[in-house]
């Protein structure tokens, strides 16, 4: 990872997520961005499913992501 790359404290990936990710067992399921899919989820849900209030959680998600897989 570059240093323009690295992942900055507070985002979803950050420093503590990725040494969680690391260490983890081989035969364990980690999902580092789990926490960003939970709160999109109940976004939709407190907004009676409307997409366009969550958006900011979307893309949250989705950064989260591209970092993720980036990185690996």
């Amino acid at each position: 990872m570059t240093s323009k790359d690295t992942p900055e404290e507070g985002t979803p990936w950050d420093k503590k997520t990725s040494e969680k990710f690391e260490s983890k067992r081989l035969s364990e399921y980690y999902d580092p961005c789990q926490e960003a899919a939970n709160r999109s989820l109940k976004c939709l849900h407190r907004n009676g499913g409307d997409r366009e209030m969550c958006t900011d959680y979307f893309q949250a998600y989705r950064d989260c992501k591209k970092q993720w897989v980036s990185a690996i």
